[in-house]
C-alpha cells in the first residue's frame, strides 16, 4: 500500500501524522511511504530523517493525496484537504465529526474511507488512540488554567497553590476520564484544592481510591456542578460521550454566577465543549472573555506540545495503520471489531451512529457497508 503523510495546515498546528520509526516499521512491511516537504519541521524531524527511514518526500500535499492510497495525519481535513479526497481513498485520522457538520457533508461527497482515532476502541472499553491525547490535554488543562488565572492574562489574579496563610486555588474537573485524571494529577501537584465531578460511582471509586484524600470526588447531578462551578477558580471540562456532541453541562447563568477573573478550560471543545459559553478557539488567539470569565477553547490543545504528543499518538496508532496497511481496510476491519469502530464516514455513507444522530443523517452500519 502507499500510504501518504501530508504536513498540517490547522493554525499553529506542528504534529505529523508518522515519525520515521514508523516510516521504517511500514516500509519494512513492504509498505511505500510519500511524505510531504517540512511534515515534521516543526518538531525537529527533517526531511533526511524521513528519506533516511525510507520514505519518499513530496513537494506537495497535493502529490501526496493524489498518489496515496491511505492518508495518515493528526488533526481533521481542513476545506482545502477535503477537495483533495477521492472515492475509495483512506483517512485515517482525528475527526469529531459530531460538531464538524460541513467536514461530514465533505467527507460524505468524497467517497472516502473515513476512520476515527477518537472512536477506535478496545478490549476494557477504552479509547486507544484519544487517551494519549487526553493524557496531554488534561496535563495541559491545569497548567494552561493556571497561567490563564494570572492577572496579565485577564484572570482573578490567584495563583492555584496559595502560599501559607492564603488558601490555595479552588479546581473544579468535569469528568473523571482520562484528561480529568491527569488535570486533578497536575492540579493537585500545584497543590491546589481539586473536585473532580463524575457520573459513574464505579469511576468515583477509583478515584477516591487513587486520589483521596488529596481531592474531593462529587456524584455528578446538575445541582452538584451548579454548586461547585460557581465557587471555582478553575473549572476544567473534561466530558466526553465517545463520536457524539459534548453535553452542554456548564450553563451560561452558572458562569454570569461565576467570579470575575475565574477560568474555564474547556477540553471537550473537539466535541463541541460541555459549556454553553464556550466557543472552538485557536493557538493564536487562545483565549476570550465571556460573563468576564476567561475561556480557553482551544481545539488542538496538545499541539502547544508537538513533539511530545506525535510519539505518543504515534505509539498508539501504529498498530492499527500496519493492520490497515498489512490486510486492506475491509479484512482489518473483519479481523478487528475495536478498528471497525472507528469508521466514520465509507462511500458516501455516515457508519457511527452517534455522528449520524447528531447531524441528520441515515446511519447504516459498518458492518453492514463493509459486507457489501
Amino acid at each position: 500500500m502507499r500510504i501518504g503523510v501530508p504536513k498540517e495546515v490547522k493554525t499553529l498546528e506542528f504534529r505529523v501524522g508518522l515519525v520515521p520509526s514508523s516510516v521504517r516499521e511500514l516500509v519494512q512491511h513492504g509498505h511505500e511511504l510519500l511524505v510531504e516537504t517540512k511534515a515534521g519541521e516543526g518538531i525537529g524531524i527533517t526531511d533526511a530523517d524521513f528519506a533516511a527511514a525510507g520514505a519518499q518526500v513530496a513537494g506537495t500535499a497535493e502529490q501526496v493525496f493524489a498518489e496515496a492510497d491511505m492518508i495518515v495525519k493528526v488533526k481533521e481535513p481542513q476545506p482545502e484537504e477535503v477537495g483533495m479526497l477521492r472515492e475509495g481513498q483512506i483517512l485515517f485520522t482525528y475527526l469529531h465529526l459530531a460538531a464538524e457538520a460541513d467536514l461530514t457533508r465533505g467527507l460524505v461527497d468524497s467517497g472516502c474511507t473515513a476512520i476515527a482515532y477518537e472512536t477506535v476502541t478496545d478490549h476494557r472499553g477504552g479509547l486507544p488512540l484519544l487517551a494519549p491525547m487526553s493524557e496531554v490535554a488534561g496535563r495541559m488543562g491545569a497548567q494552561v488554567g493556571a497561567h490563564c488565572l494570572e492577572k496579565e492574562q485577564g484572570g482573578a489574579g490567584i495563583l492555584l497553590g496559595g502560599v501559607p496563610g492564603v488558601a490555595p486555588g479552588k479546581v473544579v474537573i468535569i469528568g473523571g476520564g482520562v484528561a480529568g485524571t491527569n488535570a486533578a494529577r497536575m492540579a493537585m501537584g500545584l497543590e491546589a484544592s481539586v473536585t473532580i465531578i463524575e457520573r459513574s460511582l464505579h469511576r468515583l471509586y477509583e478515584l477516591d481510591l487513587q486520589f483521596a484524600p488529596k481531592c474531593n470526588t462529587i456524584y455528578s447531578t446538575a445541582h452538584a456542578i451548579e454548586e461547585y462551578v460557581v465557587n471555582a477558580d478553575l473549572v476544567i471540562g473534561t466530558v466526553l460521550l465517545p463520536g457524539a456532541a459534548a453535553p452542554k453541562l456548564v450553563t451560561r447563568d452558572m458562569v454570569r454566577q461565576m467570579r470575575r477573573g475565574s477560568v474555564i478550560v474547556d477540553i471537550a471543545i473537539d466535541q463541541g465543549g460541555c459549556c454553553e459559553t464556550s466557543r472552538p478557539t485557536t493557538h493564536a488567539e487562545p483565549t476570550y472573555r465571556d460573563e468576564e470569565v476567561v475561556h480557553y477553547c482551544v481545539t488542538n490543545m496538545p499541539g502547544a506540545v508537538p513533539r511530545t504528543s506525535t510519539f505518543a499518538l504515534n505509539n498508539a496508532t501504529l498498530p492499527f495503520a500496519l493492520a490497515l496497511a498489512d490486510k486492506g481496510y475491509r479484512q482489518a476491519m473483519a479481523d478487528d471489531p475495536h478498528l471497525r469502530a472507528g469508521l466514520n464516514v465509507h462511500a458516501g455513507r455516515v457508519t457511527y451512529e452517534a455522528v449520524a444522530r447528531d447531524l441528520g443523517y441515515d446511519y447504516t452500519p459498518a458492518d453492514t457497508v463493509l459486507a457489501a
